[in-house]
């Protein structure tokens, strides 16, 4: 995965349903705010800034540091792992979670200073140096 240089308010402009242009629009000034970045688009997915990993098993690529993508059933957040965040998670409010993926249908109706919480630990989880996986390559 890598950027592709396409212009983020023209793809955010053109997100249905308005809901979630409206949660974009929240979420890229939350994680600008959190990584200090501008947001790239890697396809559909907003990312800010870039990481190369490596895992055990030879799979290796490019990513986002911190992530999210505008989808029309609800707005996916990429995270490292959600269950570094199961406390937080259950005071967040409304939202469904897979191995790496929070979704979220209305950011109006969970506490966002429990989101902002868990993407500053999982930005810092990333940027620390602690996972050797990771390389910040941007």
């Amino acid at each position: 995965m890598e950027p592709t240089g396409g212009s983020v308010a023209a793809f955010v402009a053109g997100v249905t349903p308005a809901i979630r242009r409206r949660d974009a629009e929240t979420l890229i000034a939350l994680m600008a705010e959190i990584t200090g970045r501008d947001p790239e688009l890697w396809g559909t997915i907003i990312g800010f800034g870039s990481c190369h990993y490596r895992y055990a098993t030879g799979r290796e690529g490019d990513m986002p540091i911190l992530a999210f993508a505008p989808r029309k059933a609800a707005s996916t957040v990429y995270l490292g792992e959600t269950a570094a965040h199961t406390e937080a998670l259950e005071r967040l409010g409304p939202h469904t979670a897979s191995v790496g993926c929070l979704y979220l249908k209305d950011l109006e109706r969970v506490d966002e200073t429990v989101l902002r919480g868990i993407l500053e630990a999982d930005y810092a989880a990333t940027t620390s140096g602690r996972d050797d996986t990771v390389t910040i390559t941007g």
